[in-house]
């Protein structure tokens, strides 16, 4: 659950699949989904299964969080961590991506290309969002998983909002984004960690940039 194998809304496997895979009895499988569920991080659902819930998101929940979601003041904050947060994860993410974790990100790209080929600004954006979370996935690093998902779940409407329209106010701002991510997944792909750092950090900069000239700071 930590790091990424079962996300939230995702069902566990059976008790006798978690009892072989991790080399213990089911009566161990059994006490620790019983403890996760006392925690609220697991839901027990009768014929149905046990469910991941998200409060290991707990970033989007506190006072904090939606004080930062609700104030357009603190977008610069939001951006600037996101720069020291996301170079970080792309640089991990070249660095240690598993064969999966890489194709999972190729996926990500071609629906996001795919997406600004239809017009679908919507899409486009969520997609985008798809694709920082699993470079952040990729990064395999509990802790930046957690904080870019945080993040990520707390602004998701914000981000969304405002990048759709920043690629509906100019198409060329589109095009622009869609290589910034074409240069970031290649250098990921292609193991070059300090080029997959630096692709992320101007990527985020530009996006900072085009908020300065079309948002409502």
């Amino acid at each position: 659950m930590l790091d990424g194998t079962f996300p939230a809304n995702s069902r566990l496997p059976s008790e006798r699949e978690l009892a072989a895979r991790y080399a213990v009895s089911r009566n161990t499988v059994r006490e620790a989904i019983q403890q996760l569920g006392a925690r609220g991080l697991v839901q027990i659902r009768p014929r149905s299964g046990v469910f991941v819930s998200d409060q290991l998101r707990t970033g989007a929940t506190s006072p904090w969080g939606q004080l930062i979601a609700d104030s357009p003041a603190r977008r610069e904050d939001i951006l600037e961590f996101r720069r020291v947060l996301e170079g970080a994860t792309a640089y991990f993410a070249a660095l240690r991506g598993t064969d999966d974790d890489l194709e999972r990100i190729r996926g990500a790209m071609a629906r996001l290309d795919q997406a600004r080929r239809a017009g679908d600004h919507g899409g486009e954006s969520r997609i985008d969002v798809e694709l920082h979370e699993a470079i952040a996935k990729a990064s395999g690093n509990g802790m930046f998983l957690h904080l870019h998902s945080s993040i990520t779940k707390m602004m998701r409407e914000h981000i969304i909002r405002n990048v759709d329209g920043l690629r509906e106010l100019n198409q060329s701002v589109s095009e622009t984004l869609s290589l910034q991510h074409r240069t970031i997944c290649d250098a990921i792909c292609a193991r070059r960690p300090e080029e997959a750092r630096t692709a992320m950090q101007t990527h985020i900069d530009y996006v900072r940039s085009r908020f300065d000239v079309d948002g409502d700071d």
